[in-house]
């Protein structure tokens, strides 16, 4: 899959203005299933591939919204497989760039504190997903399988 990585990074700054991260550091990176499996099981004990991983690396007192809602100092990587979103783009028919946009948007919102391990975390992260999608001019993306797409450390 052939990533613009121009045009992930205005659609990643985007989302950031969305959720109103300012002052923050996020490294992103788009590698394959073999390197995202590898980190899989080193950080997270589970073998195989995954869609998107992140990785707060925030100190606490720096990472807490200021007194308007706002995020800032948050520094943080985000790591998407290129071809986990090429796959499950054809599963769900739609664009493996828009999928790749929607790993990274997932991962931004975990290192924001959203979470989605119970039902109503993940209904709350789908609709933040949802409209974070739309504010940056995207579509919404399509219905998931029941399981959790993205893993935190």
């Amino acid at each position: 899959m052939a990533v613009c990585s121009k045009t992930l990074k205005r659609l990643f700054m985007a989302a950031m203005n969305a959720v109103e991260m300012t002052d923050s550091d996020i490294s992103l990176a788009i590698v394959n299933d073999k390197a995202i499996a590898d980190l899989h099981e080193t950080w997270l004990g589970i073998p195989g591939p995954t869609d998107v991983l992140s990785f707060n690396l925030s100190s606490p007192e720096y990472a807490q919204p200021s007194h308007h809602g706002k995020r800032h100092g948050i520094h943080g990587e985000i790591i998407a497989s290129a071809e986990t979103a090429s796959r499950e783009a054809r599963v769900y028919s739609w664009s493996p760039e828009h999928e790749l946009s929607y790993y990274l948007i997932h991962g931004l919102l975990h290192l924001v504190g959203y979470d989605d391990q119970t039902p109503s975390e993940r209904i709350s992260m789908r609709r933040k997903e949802r409209s974070v999608m739309k504010a940056i001019g995207l579509p919404a993306p399509p219905r998931r399988r029941p399981k959790t797409t993205c893993h935190q450390r």
